[in-house]
């Protein structure tokens, strides 16, 4: 069966995001004073064929670990679309 896998990585909370400054930065010579912090990532989807949704799961699980996130700097959280 074919599943359809979101994988979100976003930066640790405790390492600075200069991406996401750089956006703020943009935001507030927009006028948009307001928004008060901006963190930048990544959104990437799988489709992924397996038996059952926890194989699924797994096989995103480890496309994270090995390549998709660098654990130093990031984190990623999993979600099984069907």
């Amino acid at each position: 069966m074919l599943y359809h896998v979101q994988i979100k990585v976003m930066p640790l909370k405790d390492l600075l995001d200069p991406q996401g400054k750089a956006v703020l930065g943009g935001l507030h010579n927009l006028g948009l004073e307001s928004v008060q912090d901006v963190r930048v990532g990544k959104h990437i989807t799988l489709d992924i064929e397996a038996n059952d949704a926890n194989s699924a799961k797994a096989i995103a699980e480890e496309a994270g670990k090995k390549l998709l996130a660098n654990p130093v700097m990031e984190f990623f959280e999993i979600e099984l679309i069907n």
